[in-house]
């Protein structure tokens, strides 16, 4: 029997890669008679470029940039298609992972790190730019990679704004004259992992702030700056940014690169299953595996494990997913794609100690399913 394993990244607990090895592990482990391929996915969340330059075999470089709080770090992004496409991940130069959970702090954090990045692909002339943009620590509507780039963003009296998002509510006018113009030469696709729009309740303020560090009265603010954003990328451009599907992903990230470079956005899984060949895998596979740490009705919304299950049903495999939390009841739109949801966890535990144990328990889980495809208890396509 041959398994495609193809998980998503169990947010906060295991990569997508190490969670495809526990799997693999598992199924090794059991009676089951099987070849394994590992084949870890990503929808556009923080890992994503790392795996396309992985199985794209590309070649990695570090860039000196700046972090969200202007300290010098190094970044790593990647070159495919013989050093014609550059694969950025935004989370490299500005994610949370860079930062001590008490340095959260959107109001203040600046993406500029990610524009440095973006700088030095278009050194290497590229004329493709994959820009993954999960897990980022900023909700600066992309202010500081468009400073990196030589945008400039003034107030009333003609004076550069620097301290952004927190004094965005000042912006009167966007200078674009500075702009690196080899970037309007360069294809810039932007992988997003959510569909979120920029502005209100489900914004990016209000959404993703309280995940960066922002309490009320910063989520207040950040609404403010991105209106304001809003309001002066309309004047100038005739765009409306604040009604694009993917907006405000990465804290308008997507919405700002739209309007102002013209950049594609995109679905992160679809795109990526289609950039690393993940149709090719499938053939002669008799059974998918995946999962991420939740699998639930907002998976279908394009999250990693909805693209590998929809992909494979699309050929008649098999799919099961595994996930630390899966629905209660059965869900008729899951069972569309999903032929068994099982929950790693074998009895009810705390969150933080859930996440400690995802390896084991995936190993174990996977050790299960092994044996119960070898007593033929699960479906399996036809041989």
């Amino acid at each position: 029997m041959q398994v495609l394993i193809a998980p998503n990244a169990f947010k906060n607990s295991l990569s997508a890669a190490d969670a495809a090895t526990a799997i693999k592990e598992g199924l090794l482990q059991s009676d089951l008679s099987c070849e394994c391929i590992c084949f870890p996915v990503g929808d556009g969340g923080d890992g994503t470029a790392e795996l396309i330059i992985q199985h794209c075999k590309g070649a990695v470089f570090n860039a000196g940039v700046n972090d969200p709080f202007g300290r010098k770090i190094n970044a790593e992004y990647g070159l495919i298609d013989n050093y014609k496409t550059a694969v950025i991940e935004m989370a490299n130069a500005s994610g949370l992972r860079l930062l001590k959970p008490e340095e959260y702090d959107p109001l203040h954090a600046t993406s500029f790190g990610t524009g440095e990045l973006l700088k030095h692909a278009l050194d290497k002339k590229v004329n493709k730019i994959i820009l993954c943009i999960g897990g980022s620590a900023t909700v600066d509507g992309a202010a500081g990679i468009l400073q990196a780039l030589g945008i400039r963003f003034l107030n009333k009296y003609g004076d550069e704004l620097n301290n952004l998002p927190e004094r965005m509510n000042e912006l009167e006018t966007i200078d674009l004259s500075g702009l690196d113009k080899r970037v309007l030469n360069c294809k810039l696709v932007v992988l997003c992992d959510v569909e979120n729009i920029l502005l209100g309740k489900e914004g990016a303020a209000n959404v993703f702030g309280p995940q960066k560090g922002a309490g009320l009265a910063d989520i207040i603010k950040l609404e403010v700056a991105l209106t304001r954003l809003r309001d002066i990328v309309m004047q100038q451009t005739g765009r409306d940014i604040s009604t694009l599907k993917h907006g405000g992903a990465a804290g308008g990230v997507a919405a700002s690169l739209s309007a102002m470079l013209n950049a594609e956005l995109v679905n992160g899984i679809e795109n990526f299953l289609s950039i690393t060949g993940f149709e090719n895998a499938l053939k002669n596979v008799d059974l998918v595996i995946t999962g991420e740490g939740s699998i639930d009705i907002q998976t279908l919304q394009g999250k990693g494990p909805f693209g590998v299950a929809k992909m494979a049903k699309q050929k008649g495999i098999p799919v099961i997913g595994l996930a630390g939390k899966v629905p209660l009841e059965k869900s008729p739109q899951l069972q569309q794609y999903f032929d068994v949801l099982l929950s790693i966890n074998n009895e009810p535990v705390d969150l933080a100690k859930a996440m400690m144990n995802t390896k084991h328990n995936l190993e174990r889980t996977a050790k299960e399913i092994g044996n119960m495809l070898a007593m033929q208890l699960l479906p399996q396509k036809k041989l």
